[in-house]
């Protein structure tokens, strides 16, 4: 395959409105197979017990096709909020995309954040309009709101056909023929005379920005002269490739409306690899150093998907940045500062491999069971090593403890956690070890299910879960002192201990000692210290560990026989309980910074919600796009559910990511409620 006849597509919108099922129209036209259907649990892309089960994607998959000697690697996203990491991964790696709308639906949520996304990475990006045989489309209200929220670029090249309300085809409104469905598949047929004047206006409107794409072309049209089929095509595709046009085209994905014009659009109009801009990573010193997609440069991939599989194991899907890849090649991996071999070099069609012998550059491939490879490492000519960025991967914002139903479940968990967060980077995984908890994070609430169904299904693993434990602290606000006596003597080897230690409030809990006269041999100090810290694991109010306190050792008696280490440990921890609530203890609460994103019209409802939830707002931006970023801190306690709380709100629309911040003294009510349930235990 000649790599500038390879395009990588990523097939976007919102959850329902028709990717997986354009996939798949796509892919039986471009290879005559018989077309899946979703309903019946039978496409390409949705291969999982989990998609077949909920009738919807979950995981991206790449089908690629072969249409007119063209390779298209099609990567079929999720809609779902709660799986953004795959838009996110899948965006990263490639240079066009197709936002589906239902035109039943209209512009929806997610449809909005993709478009964001393409926007921000300059991807040229087709509309195609789905469901146009829907009863009680308006097209022209449609494309009023097409062109409001996404902006004037946005042109249609087709332009619906049929009589007052009905669909029965589409005019294409580049080359000005119209397709007409018979009620098996489209035909030529003539633009029907109601729709002729739209047409050519339409037309006109492509002229004109096809003219504005060069100062030549723009005295050509303003002279009067016709622009030959030849500038409009290229006019069009300089359009399309800057930013400048998106073409709305129109259709039924499951009749093939308007899909052979689609292909046809993607040879024409979307990026070839050698029209790409230079890809920029880093050499093994930290210089940037660029590498262009040709296959004359030195072989360099990026892993952007990990597929795990509980018989096949460790699956990479990457693409060639450059260079070509053979089966039998050495290939660097600087992350792991290791050489491979590739003995086996795969294609790859939903869940489905298939050998090759040999990848260009912009292809996608795959390789397998290679130890130690994850998604966003580099793959690399071991003569010529780069290393490119990794993919921003969103925060887990949704916690909960995991319960294995059995023993065997529990042996099993830490190995099954390993892989899941091996596939899916948006997934945290960590231990409380005060409360003795193993969490899970996740993105919500859908993508906390589907883990735990994967692990039933792939793994056999039956997990509960449970709310997370809130860790609090204790601390210390003001200063006291404390004597510490432990003294036992019966006759032989005894123990003698005596310490006066005093405990003032500090940045984080430290040890020094103030002792004149040898009161306290400076042998015995570590063995202080080590109590005062063992005593800062449990505070006296509810139980938590206790930060923020300086211990000062300031006297104290030995005895030559009977002192020892044992003894003056334990007189510290005596001396830190005599002294501690004379300390005017405390309770603290974790705080966690939050950065909220959200459309301008939810500000105020936002902004409520986080006064209730006792939030302290510390800044305001707007992004790229237009949307409010609000930063604020808020308890932990009052965000647990906040993922679930802030798409209620926003209907969707709002994200948030998360980050530990610091301890704060929590309100007296709720310090109440803490010691009263730790005095009950």
């Amino acid at each position: 395959m000649v790599n500038d006849k390879i395009r990588n597509i990523v097939i976007l919108g919102h959850l329902q409105s028709g990717k997986t099922t354009l996939v798949e129209s796509l892919y039986s036209i471009a290879t005559g197979a018989p077309k899946g259907s979703v309903e019946k649990g039978t496409t390409i892309s949705d291969y999982t017990a989990e998609e077949k089960a909920k009738m919807t994607s979950i995981k991206s998959a790449i089908v690629p096709i072969v249409y007119k000697d063209y390779k298209m690697n099609l990567i079929d996203v999720p809609g779902s909020d709660d799986f953004i990491g795959e838009a996110i991964a899948s965006i990263s790696v490639v240079k066009g995309a197709v936002i589906v709308i239902d035109a039943t639906s209209g512009i929806e949520v997610q449809t909005v954040k993709h478009w964001n996304m393409l926007k921000k990475k300059n991807i040229p990006t087709i509309i195609y309009v789905n469901k146009m045989d829907k009863e009680d489309i308006h097209f022209d209200n449609l494309m009023d709101s097409i062109r409001t929220k996404f902006g004037k670029t946005c042109i249609p090249f087709c332009y619906p056909m049929g009589h007052k309300d009905e669909f029965d085809g589409f005019v294409n409104c580049v080359t000005l023929k119209a397709r007409k469905y018979n009620g098996k598949e489209c035909e030529d047929a003539e633009i029907y005379d109601e729709k002729k004047a739209k047409t050519f206006e339409l037309h006109n409107t492509m002229i004109e920005a096809v003219a504005e794409t060069s100062e030549e072309l723009m005295d050509k049209f303003f002279n009067g002269e016709t622009l030959t089929k030849e500038e409009i095509q290229t006019g069009l595709r300089t359009g399309v490739l800057n930013g400048e046009l998106t073409p709305v085209l129109v259709g039924s994905a499951t009749k093939n409306i308007g899909l052979h014009t689609m292909l046809d659009m993607f040879i024409d109009y979307l990026p070839n690899p050698s029209d790409l801009a230079p890809i920029v990573g880093k050499t093994a010193d930290g210089k940037d150093v660029e590498r262009k997609t040709l296959n004359d440069e030195p072989f360099s991939a990026f892993v952007f998907k990990t597929i795990v599989d509980p018989y096949s194991g460790v699956s990479s899907i990457f693409k060639i940045y450059s260079g070509l890849i053979k089966q039998g090649q050495d290939v660097y991996i600087p992350q792991l500062s290791k050489s491979v071999s590739i003995s086996q070099l795969f294609t790859i069609t939903g869940g489905k491999m298939t050998p090759a012998q040999e990848l260009h550059a912009g292809d996608i491939g795959c390789i397998t069971k290679v130890e130690g490879l994850e998604t966003s490492m580099t793959l690399c000519d071991p003569k010529n090593i780069i290393i490119y960025p990794k993919i921003d991967f969103p925060t887990a914002v949704y916690f909960k403890g995991l319960v294995p139903k059995t023993k065997q479940d529990e042996d099993k968990l830490s190995m099954v956690l390993a892989k899941i967060m091996l596939e899916d980077k948006s997934v945290e995984i960590k231990r409380n070890v005060e409360t003795n908890q193993q969490l899970i994070g996740t993105l919500g609430l859908g993508h906390l299910n589907y883990i735990l169904e994967k692990m039933k299904n792939s793994y056999k693993l039956e997990i509960n879960t449970e709310d997370v434990q809130i860790v609090y602290r204790e601390t210390i606000k003001a200063r006291a002192t404390g004597n510490g006596r432990y003294v036992k003597q019966s006759g032989g080897s005894g123990f003698f201990g005596v310490v006066q230690m005093d405990f003032e409030p500090a940045a984080e809990n430290n040890f020094t000692e103030e002792v004149f006269g040898g009161a306290v041999p400076k042998n015995y100090f570590p063995a202080v210290e080590k109590g005062f810290f063992e005593a800062c694991e449990k505070g006296l109010l509810a139980g938590y560990p206790v930060i923020g306190v300086h211990a000062i050792l300031k006297d104290g008696k030995y005895h030559p026989v009977d002192s020892n280490e044992l003894a003056f440990k334990m007189a510290a921890i005596l001396a830190f309980k005599d002294a501690y609530m004379n300390c005017k203890p405390t309770i603290l609460e974790p705080i966690i910074k939050i950065v909220v994103t959200v459309s301008s019209d939810v500000v105020g409802d936002i902004m409520s919600d986080l006064n209730q939830r006792r939030a302290k707002i510390i800044g305001m931006d707007i992004n790229s796009v237009g949307n409010q970023k609000i930063t604020a801190l808020v308890p932990e306690s009052e965000i647990i559910e906040y993922v679930n709380d802030l798409k209620s709100i926003t209907q969707g629309a709002g994200f948030f990511n998360r980050e530990f911040n610091s301890y704060e003294e929590a309100p007296q009510y709720i310090q109440e409620k803490l010691i009263a349930k730790a005095t009950k235990a």
